[in-house]
């Protein structure tokens, strides 16, 4: 009988070659300020306003014009999606890392390669089980 080894914990953080709790906890809380920062700065006045203004009466300038505001609203918007989304993964990270499951895949409950939060400290899944989940399993 095999047993497979405990998942990491905050206080086994060894396997992050010598990374510490705290500068894990800084890394996530960096990203998370840096979308904020972003979210902030890039789409603030979006965020309130969220409907699209429909334009006035048409000359051929205005048409472009108005393409133009329409095209910057919807990057706008997808973009304000794609930092929530970023957002929300790095408050989960902090909260796995209060709750001591952090580095622990949400899915299958393997080790997350050390090599992945390196590259996403907030990454919730292990490579296998991320492959999965981006399939739609």
């Amino acid at each position: 009988m095999v047993l497979a080894a405990a998942p990491p914990t905050p206080s086994r953080l060894d396997w992050r070659r010598g990374a510490t709790l705290g500068g894990v906890i800084a890394l996530i809380a960096v990203c998370g300020l840096a979308v904020l920062t972003y979210v902030g700065w890039r789409i603030g006045p979006l965020a309130l306003t969220v409907g699209i203004v429909a334009p006035g009466p048409m000359t051929y300038g205005s048409q472009a014009a108005a393409a133009s505001q329409v095209f910057e609203q919807q990057r706008d918007l997808a973009l304000r999606d794609k930092n929530q989304l970023h957002l929300d993964a790095v408050e989960a990270a902090l909260a796995r890392l209060d709750a001591g499951t952090f580095g622990t895949c949400i899915r299958c409950g393997r080790p997350i390669a050390p090599e992945r939060l390196e590259a996403l400290p907030w990454a919730a899944h292990c490579i296998d089980c991320q492959r999965i989940v981006a399939r739609g399993g």
